[in-house]
């Protein structure tokens, strides 16, 4: 266990300490100390931003969507794979859905160019056949469905992991009883298999609604330019041009804060929402 415990407490609890800057004009060659103490001017600055709202709500559309379309997508596959009675076919299947995930976004997003962009195999073909082409990867008013149903070709596939695994703790014996006693197959999964990996799911969603606002940077940014920030400024990308290509690391290290708070208060409502429900959610 050292080598993980070592992880967290170098890159995720030792790094806490440079939250200070969110209260300070930080200048690089000034360092912690030199630099100036503002208190919570960043945080005034950033609630009076018009375009830090403009991107938090964009990311609060992008993560509605990714919660009601992506979280079930894993699961849904997970329990056909899980009814698949082959298991070399099983196993094939998995190991091709695998496959995306270990793919960067540098690739997906050119492989989603090359097939869905102005010039790409689908508009050609609708040319060569005499239609209207349509421009999906540059129109403004698909990207957000669009991002979407990348997330669910690139990590559809991977995150069935967890859900096959706690399918696979699922006694048979209570599946065959049930078949005896005359339930069909919808009556068995709603009243055998979601009960059983309903903990699972539980702990997967208050994880999800914690990091709600995390919608993927490096695939929103890949993308802004195509679209346009109107569309595409997610909060990271806003941290990335502003916080950072803009120089103003205090401001950036704010926003960063103000996600982690946000997070951190979402996980603890969503844990006790759980407990309410007689669950044991992420913590008791």
């Amino acid at each position: 266990m050292l080598p993980g415990l070592a992880y967290f407490l170098l890159f995720h609890y030792a790094v806490l300490f440079g939250n200070v800057i969110a209260f300070k004009d930080y200048i690089p060659f000034d360092g912690f100390w030199g630099s100036a103490w503002v208190g919570t001017q960043n945080f005034t600055d950033l609630l009076g931003d018009s375009g830090f709202w403009h991107a938090t709500l964009n990311t609060a559309e992008i993560a509605g969507l990714q919660l009601i379309f992506y979280f079930p997508a894993p699961l849904a596959l997970a329990l056909l794979l899980h009814g698949l009675t082959s298991h070399t076919l099983r196993r094939l299947v998995q190991s091709v859905v695998y496959l995306p995930h270990f793919m960067s976004w540098v690739i997906v997003v050119a492989m989603a160019q090359q097939m869905l962009g102005s010039t790409g195999l689908f508009n050609s073909a609708l040319s060569g056949a005499g239609l209207h082409t349509v421009d999906i990867i540059g129109n403004p008013e698909l990207f957000k469905p669009l991002t979407v149903l990348q997330v669910i070709w690139k990590d559809c596939g991977w995150g069935t992991i967890i859900f096959l695994a706690a399918l696979t703790q699922v006694d048979d014996q209570l599946y065959e009883a049930s078949a005896i006693d005359g339930a069909g197959p919808w009556r068995r999964f709603w009243h055998i298999t979601l009960p059983s990996i309903r903990p699972i799911i539980i702990l997967l969603l208050i994880m999800r609604i914690g990091d709600i606002l995390s919608v993927g940077f490096e695939q929103i940014l890949l993308q802004r330019t195509t679209v346009g920030p109107d569309a595409a400024e997610i909060i990271d990308t806003f941290v990335y041009y502003k916080g950072i290509i803009g120089g103003n690391f205090g401001f950036g290290a704010a926003v960063g804060l103000f996600k982690g708070v946000v997070g951190a208060i979402l996980v603890y409502a969503a844990n006790k929402i759980s407990h309410r429900l007689g669950e044991q959610g992420v913590y008791k």
